[in-house]
C-alpha cells in the first residue's frame, strides 16, 4: 500500500472551477480525443479543460503509475478513455483526472514542484510532496524520457527506430473522449456513478464530495493548504474571503509548522502532526467539529450542517476553531502553551493522533461547559501531569493501542481527565492508575519489546532526542510546566511593574501566556 508521502500531487495541473451554477444542457459538435498537443502553446482543448469542484484531489497516484502512464502513451498501448461534459464556458473531466494530468505534468514537467504547482499552492510545497516529484521525474527521465528530450530531437533525421517511432506516437496519438450529454445536474450524477466502480471514492473523499458547500468541509479544505490552492469559497463576497483565508493561514501556522522531519532534531514540532493532505484533512474535519460542537454535543457529522450560502458559517466555524487552538499554543493571554512534545508525541517521536485529539476534545469540553476554574487547576498540577506523560509515554501508547482506533480518542480524553482530577485531589498516578483510567483493569498490559537491530532507526534518534532535549528544557517559572520557547511564551516582570519593578532583562522571566496573564495577576 502506498504511503501518504509517497503520492504524487498533481492537483495543480487543472484547475477547478464550480459549474453548478450553470445548469444549461449544451449542444455541440465533439472531438473524438484529446492529444498531447492539447497542453503545448497554442492548444485548444487544454487550456479550457477544468475539474468540477466535486472532483477528488489529484493526488492519488505513486511514482510508478505516473510513469506506467506515459509509458502507455509513447508505446501506442491502451489508454481507457477520459469523460467530459462541455458547459457553455469550459470542458468539465468527470473522468480522467489524473489520467490528463499526467500528460500534462510531462509536457511542463511539473509533478508538484514545477512552476504551475508552485504558484497554486502558494509558494508552500511540503517536503513530502518534493521528494515524491523528483522521484517522479528521476524515473520519467530513465524510463520514458522528457518531453523536453522529445522536442529537441524532433526534426534529428539520425534517429534510432525505435525512438523515432515514439515520437510519432506520442506526438500524434491521442486518449479516447466519451462525453456526458445533458445539464450540470447529469454531469455531477455520471461522476457519482462512475466512482462507485472501478476506484471507488474512499470515505473521506465521499464525506468532503458530498457535503463540499458545508462549512466544516469549505474551513479544513481552506486550513490545509493555508487559504492558498483552489478557492472552495470564491462564490462568497470579498471581504468574507479574506478573512477565511487569513484564519485558514493562522491555523495552518499553529497546527502544522514547522514542518514535521525525521529523525527529530528539535523540539519545535507541529502540533497537529505531518501536513500531508489526505492525513491532515482528517485531523482538520475532527478538530473543528470539536471545536463546534455545543453543550448536548452537536454537531456530531459534518453532514448535520446546513449548506454555507454566503461564507459566514464558515467564518464562524474558522473564529471557534481558531479560539479552541489558541488555548492550546500561540501568545494569546489564555494559552496554555501545551509542549507537543510532551503532549502530542508518542514514545518513539512520532505524532500521536489519539493524544492531540484526546487532549483537544477534553480542553473544548470544559470550554463549551463554561468551565474556567479547569485551567486554574490545571496548571496547579501541571508539573506532575507532564512529568507522568514523559515517563509513561510506552505505555500510554500500548494503553492506546488496545482500543479500537474509533474509542481511541475519547478514551485518551478521558484518561486524560481522570488523571488531572486525581492529581487536584492531591493524589499521585501510577502505572495501575492509568491502566485502571483506561477501563483495562485486571488485563496484563505490556510495553515496547527490546531488539537488536545493526542500525539505529529514525525512530530510534527522535526517542532519544526528544528525551535529552526535555532533559535541559526551559520551563515556566510561575508552574514549572515545559515552555514551547518558539511557538508560544510570554515575557513576565519578576517584579510587578505597579510594585516598580523595572523593565531591565534582570526583571524578565519567561513564563506561559496564561500564567502570566490568569495566574500571576
Amino acid at each position: 500500500m502506498a504511503t501518504r508521502s509517497n503520492l504524487v500531487n498533481l492537483d495543480a495541473l487543472i484547475k477547478r472551477e464550480d459549474f453548478a451554477a450553470s445548469n444549461e444542457a449544451t449542444t455541440f459538435e465533439t472531438v473524438n480525443t484529446i492529444s498531447l498537443r492539447d497542453f503545448t502553446p497554442g492548444g485548444l482543448i487544454g487550456p479550457s479543460l477544468r475539474k468540477p469542484d466535486f472532483q477528488r484531489e489529484t493526488n492519488h497516484w505513486v511514482p510508478d503509475q505516473v510513469v506506467s502512464l506515459l509509458e502507455c502513451f509513447v508505446n501506442g498501448d491502451l489508454i481507457p478513455s477520459v469523460i467530459l461534459w462541455q458547459s457553455p464556458t469550459y470542458l468539465f473531466v468527470i473522468d480522467g483526472g489524473h489520467r490528463l494530468s499526467v500528460i500534462k505534468a510531462w509536457v511542463e514537467d511539473d509533478y508538484g514542484d514545477g512552476a504551475i504547482s508552485q504558484s497554486f499552492f502558494g509558494y508552500q510545497i511540503s517536503a513530502d510532496q518534493k521528494k515524491a516529484a523528483d522521484r517522479t521525474r528521476e524515473l520519467v527521465a530513465e524510463r520514458v524520457g522528457k518531453w523536453q528530450h522529445y522536442l529537441a530531437r524532433s526534426n534529428d533525421t539520425n534517429l534510432e527506430p525505435e525512438e523515432r517511432r515514439k515520437l510519432s506516437t506520442a506526438i500524434s496519438r491521442g486518449i479516447p473522449i466519451q462525453w456526458v450529454r445533458g445539464d450540470a445536474d447529469k454531469a455531477e450524477n455520471s461522476f457519482f456513478k462512475i466512482n462507485t466502480k472501478g476506484t471507488p471514492l474512499d470515505d473521506l473523499e465521499e464525506l468532503l464530495l458530498s457535503n463540499r458547500r458545508k462549512p466544516v468541509p469549505i474551513a479544513a479544505r481552506a486550513i490545509i493548504r493555508a487559504g492558498k490552492g483552489h478557492r472552495y469559497w470564491s462564490a462568497f463576497e470579498q471581504d468574507v474571503a479574506k478573512r477565511i483565508e487569513e484564519s485558514a493561514r493562522n491555523l495552518h501556522i499553529s497546527l502544522f509548522d514547522p514542518e514535521l522531519q525525521t529523525p527529530i532534531k528539535t523540539l519545535d514540532l507541529p502540533l497537529g502532526g505531518p501536513k500531508g493532505v489526505r492525513t491532515a484533512l482528517q485531523v482538520l474535519i475532527d478538530v473543528i467539529l470539536i471545536a463546534i460542537r455545543n453543550q448536548q454535543g452537536l454537531p456530531k457529522e459534518v453532514s448535520n450542517q446546513e449548506d454555507d450560502l454566503d461564507g459566514s458559517a464558515t467564518v464562524q466555524v474558522l473564529d471557534k476553531t481558531l479560539r479552541l487552538i489558541r488555548r492550546l499554543t500561540g501568545n494569546d493571554g489564555g494559552s496554555l502553551g501545551l509542549h507537543p512534545a510532551v503532549y502530542f508525541y508518542g514514545p518513539t517521536g512520532r505524532h500521536s493522533g489519539a493524544m492531540f485529539m484526546g487532549t483537544v476534545t477534553l480542553l473544548a469540553k470544559k470550554i463549551a461547559n463554561g468551565d474556567g476554574e479547569f485551567f486554574k487547576k490545571f496548571t496547579s498540577v501541571r508539573p506532575q501531569l507532564e512529568h507522568l506523560l514523559i515517563e509513561q509515554k510506552d505505555l500510554v501508547a500500548t494503553i492506546l493501542q488496545k482500543h479500537s482506533s474509533k474509542s481511541r480518542i475519547d478514551r485518551y480524553a478521558s484518561v486524560l481527565d481522570q488523571t488531572i482530577r486525581t492529581l487536584i485531589e492531591g493524589k499521585s498516578v501510577g502505572e495501575g492508575d492509568l491502566v485502571n483510567f483506561a477501563g483495562l483493569e485486571g488485563k496484563i498490559i505490556t510495553g515496547a519489546t527490546d531488539s537488536s537491530p545493526k542500525k539505529f532507526s529514525d525512530d530510534s534518534k527522535s526517542e532519544v532526542f526528544i528525551r535529552t532535549a526535555l532533559a535541559s528544557a526551559v520551563k515556566c517559572p510561575i508552574c514549572d510546566g515545559y515552555l514551547d520557547t518558539i511557538k508560544s511564551v510570554s515575557y513576565d516582570h519578576i517584579k510587578r511593574a505597579e510594585d516598580g519593578g523595572a523593565a531591565t532583562a534582570k526583571n524578565l522571566q519567561l513564563t506561559h501566556p496564561y500564567c502570566n496573564q490568569s495566574i500571576k495577576n
